[in-house]
C-alpha cells in the first residue's frame, strides 16, 4: 500500500568464450552486454535512485583501457547508462560494429566480464558519487577492483576503525567506500604475496604479471574481510585482470542466485530474472548459500567456497512478501498461501456473512495473496455446500440450485490512479492529492448492506490508509471495511538493506505507545529507554537485547490492531473499520525457508541489528518523546 524504499539489486555475467563465439552463435558480440541489460531491467523493482555498470576487457594491450564504468542517477538510469555505452558506437561503420575482432580491439565496453547494480539508498545519501559500482584504480591490472552490492552494514564504525588502524584513509565515510578500501588493501596484500612467490621461482617481468593473474585467489581476500561485516549483504566484485566474486552474508539475509555452463556464469539477486534472461528452468539456477562465495578466475573457471561459517538460514521473509518478483515459482506459491491463511480470521471479521461481503485487493503487490484468499474462500464455501446438502438443507430442486449457485463476491474495488508528484510540497495541497492516489469502482457494493474486505501485502506507516484508502472506500457506503494485511504487524525497523529505520514510522509502534499512555503504563517506556541507554556502554561481545520488545509485551495483537484502527480512521468515516493481520505462525508456514522475521518479531539475527533498534528507540525518546526537563509528552497525534 505504502511504497517502501527498495533494496538494491546486483547482476553479473562472465563470458567464458571469445566474443567471436557469441557473434557467430547468437548474431552479436554484444551478447554479454545485452544480457546484462535484461538482468538489470528485470530487477528495476529494486532500484529507483540510480544504476551503474562496469566492464572488463580481458588481455588488453598495455596503454589501452581495459576497465570501463558508467553510472547515472534517477529512475531512468538503466536506460541512460546503456544509451551512454551505445553512444560510443554511433559513429563507426556497420562493418566495424559487426566485427567482433574490431570490437575487442577498439571499442569500449566490448569485454568478457560485466557487473551491474541498481540502487535505492538505505542511508539517505544520494548523488552520482554514491552510485555503484565503486572503482579502485591501480597500474597493475590485478589490483584494479570494482565492487557493488545489496547490503547495509550495522557495524560501519568497527570496520572503519579496523582499516584506519593499519594506516588506510578512506575518502568518504560510507559503508561501500570503506568496504572498497578494506577489500582493496587485502587484494594488494594477495598480489604482493604472489609477487614474492613468483620472484622466488625465478620469474621476471611480464612472466610475473601473467603468473599472478593466473593464480589470484579472491577467497583469500574475502576471508580476511567478510567475517568483520555485520549485516545483510551480497557483495560482488571484479578485478582488472578478469577475476570476479559474489559473496553472501552468513545468515543468508539478502538473496543471491547464479547459473553456470560452458558459455557463461550469471549472477543476480532474484531467480526469475536469470530464468527469463537466459531462458532457463528454475531447477537450473542455484541459490548461493549463507556465507558462501561464487568465484570465477581469469580463465573463466568458476567454483564456490565457504568464506564465513554459516550462522543458519535467516533469509528475509519480507523479500517474499513485498520486494522480490512474484514471477518466481516459490514466491508466487508462498504469497498465495499467505492469502489463504487469512480465510478464517476474515470470516470471523464479517460474521461469516458471505452473501453480503465483497472481496478485493489494493493494487498491485497484494494481487497474488488475493488469489490465494479467493481459493481459500472458495474451498471453504464448497465444504459448506457439501455440509448443507448432506445435512438435509436441500428440500427441493430450488434449494439445491440456490446452494450450488452461491459464489464468493469478488470485485476490483480499488484502482491505482495517479502517482503523487513530490514537487508539490505544500502540506494541504499534498494531503489533498494523496487522498486521490487511489480511485474506486462505483456501484461495486450495495451501500449500507455489504461489508468490504480489501487485502494488502503490508501496513507499515498507515499514512496511505488514513489519507486515502479508508476514506475513498467509505464513499462506496459499505457497512463495514475490513483491511487485511498478508504480513504480520510490522513493529521493528530493518537494518540489512531496506530503508525502514525510524521508530516513529511504524503505526504498530505508535499504537503500542498510545496504549501505554492511555493505561498509565508510561513507566514501561522509560524503563525500556533506560535499559537501551545502559546497553550503549556495552563492549564487544556483551549480549545486547532488543529493549523495544518491552513496549509491545503488555498487549496482544488484537489490542494493537484495534488501536491502529482508532489512530488511522478519520472522524468523517461512516463505516465500521477493522484490521486483520497475518500471524507469525502463518508467515512461517507460508515461507518455511525464510525464517528472517525481525520486522515482526524483533529477533534480529546479528548483534548489530539489536544495537541499532535500541539506538533508534533512544533517538525517538530524546528527539520526540522527552522534553528538555525530562517529562513525558504526548506524541502519538503527530
Amino acid at each position: 500500500m505504502e511504497e517502501l524504499k527498495h533494496e538494491c539489486g546486483i547482476a553479473m555475467i562472465r563470458l567464458k568464450k571469445p566474443l567471436e563465439y557469441y557473434h557467430r552463435k547468437y548474431g552479436t558480440w554484444m551478447y554479454g552486454l545485452n544480457k546484462l541489460y535484461l538482468l538489470m531491467e528485470k530487477q528495476h523493482n529494486r532500484g529507483q535512485e540510480g544504476a551503474g555498470l562496469a566492464c572488463v576487457k580481458l588481455e588488453a594491450n598495455a596503454g589501452e583501457e581495459y576497465m570501463f564504468r558508467e553510472r547515472a542517477t534517477g529512475s531512468d538510469a538503466i536506460t541512460e547508462i546503456f544509451a551512454s555505452v551505445h553512444e560510443h558506437y554511433r559513429n563507426i561503420t556497420k562493418e566495424q560494429i559487426n566485427n567482433p575482432f574490431f570490437a575487442k580491439e577498439k571499442l569500449p565496453f566490448a569485454g568478457e566480464l560485466y557487473m551491474g547494480h541498481l540502487r535505492y539508498s538505505t542511508t539517505g545519501k544520494s548523488g552520482i558519487s554514491y552510485i555503484h559500482p565503486f572503482l579502485r584504480r591501480n597500474n597493475w591490472r590485478a589490483r584494479n577492483l570494482a565492487i557493488c552490492g545489496n547490503f547495509n552494514l550495522t557495524n560501519v564504525d568497527e570496520v572503519f576503525r579496523e582499516i584506519t588502524s593499519i594506516g588506510q584513509h578512506p575518502r568518504l565515510y560510507g559503508d561501500a567506500y570503506i568496504m572498497l578500501e578494506q577489500l582493496g588493501h587485502r587484494l594488494d596484500r594477495e598480489i604482493e604475496r604472489l609477487y614474492k612467490d613468483c620472484e622466488n621461482e625465478g620469474l621476471a617481468g611480464m612472466e610475473i604479471t601473467r603468473a599472478i593473474e593466473n593464480r589470484v585467489d579472491l577467497s583469500n581476500m574475502l576471508r580476511k574481510c567478510a567475517p568483520l561485516w555485520d549485516g545483510g549483504f551480497v557483495i560482488c566484485g571484479i578485478t582488472g585482470s578478469g577475476e570476479s566474486f559474489a559473496v553472501r552474508d552468513p545468515w543468508g539475509i539478502r538473496p543471491a542466485f547464479y547459473y553456470a555452463d560452458d558459455e557463461v556464469v550469471v549472477t543476480a539477486s532474484e531467480r526469475p530474472v536469470i530464468q527469463t534472461a537466459m531462458n532457463l528452468d528454475a531447477a537450473d539456477i542455484i541459490e548461493l548459500k549463507p556465507g558462501e562465495a561464487l568465484l570465477t578466475g581469469k580463465n573463466g573457471d568458476n567454483r564456490t567456497a565457504q568464506i564465513i561459517q554459516s550462522e543458519g538460514t535467516k533469509a528475509c521473509s519480507f523479500e517474499r512478501i513485498y520486494f522480490s518478483r512474484g514471477s518466481d515459482v516459490d514466491i508466487y506459491r508462498e504469497r498465495k498461501q499467505l492469502g489463504e491463511n487469512l480465510v478464517h480470521p476474515i470470516l470471523r471479521a464479517v460474521n461469516y456473512d458471505l452473501d453480503h461481503t465483497v472481496f478485493s485487493f489494493i493494487p498491485n503487490t497484494a494481487e497474488v495473496a488475493y488469489f490465494g484468499l479467493q481459493e481459500g474462500l472458495n474451498n471453504y464455501l464448497n465444504r459448506k455446500k457439501q455440509e448443507w446438502i448432506a445435512g438435509g438443507e436441500c428440500k427441493n430442486a430450488e434449494d439445491l440450485q440456490r446452494i450450488l449457485s452461491m459464489r464468493i463476491r469478488a470485485e476490483k474495488v480499488a484502482i491505482k490512479d495517479i502517482k503523487l508528484r513530490t514537487f508539490i510540497a505544500e502540506g494541504n495541497s499534498r494531503n489533498d492529492l494523496a487522498a486521490h492516489v487511489y480511485d474506486i469502482t462505483y456501484g461495486s457494493i450495495t451501500p449500507g448492506v455489504d461489508s468490504l474486505v480489501v487485502i494488502d501485502d503490508s501496513i507499515v506507516r498507515g499514512t496511505t490508509l488514513k489519507q486515502s484508502i479508508i476514506g475513498i472506500l467509505d464513499r462506496l457506503g459499505p457497512k463495514k471495511i475490513v483491511i487485511v494485511s498478508s504480513s504480520p504487524q510490522i513493529r521493528y525497523p530493518d537494518y540489512y538493506g531496506i530503508d525502514m529505520s525510524r521508530m516513529n514510522e511504524f503505526i504498530a509502534f505508535k499504537a503500542a505507545v498510545a496504549l501505554l499512555e492511555e493505561r498509565g503504563l508510561t513507566y514501561i517506556i522509560k524503563n525500556a529507554y533506560n535499559k537501551a541507554k545502559k546497553q550503549q556502554t556495552y563492549y564487544a561481545g556483551q549480549t545486547i537485547t532488543n529493549c523495544v520488545k518491552e513496549i509491545y509485551e503488555p498487549f496482544n495483537d488484537d489490542e494493537i490492531s484495534a488501536k491502529m484502527v482508532s489512530l488511522l480512521t478519520p472522524e468523517t468515516i461512516n463505516a465500521e473499520v477493522t484490521i486483520v493481520y497475518q500471524t507469525l505462525e502463518g508467515l512461517h508456514a507460508a515461507c518455511p525457508n525464510h525464517a528472517g522475521d525481525w520486522y515482526f518479531s524483533g529477533d534480529y539475527p546479528t548483534p548489530g541489528g539489536a544495537r541499532m533498534v535500541n539506538d533508534a528507540f533512544i533517538n525517538f525518546m530524546e528527539e520526540e518523546y522527552l522534553n528538555k526537563t525530562g517529562k513525558l509528552i504526548m506524541t502519538t497525534d503527530k
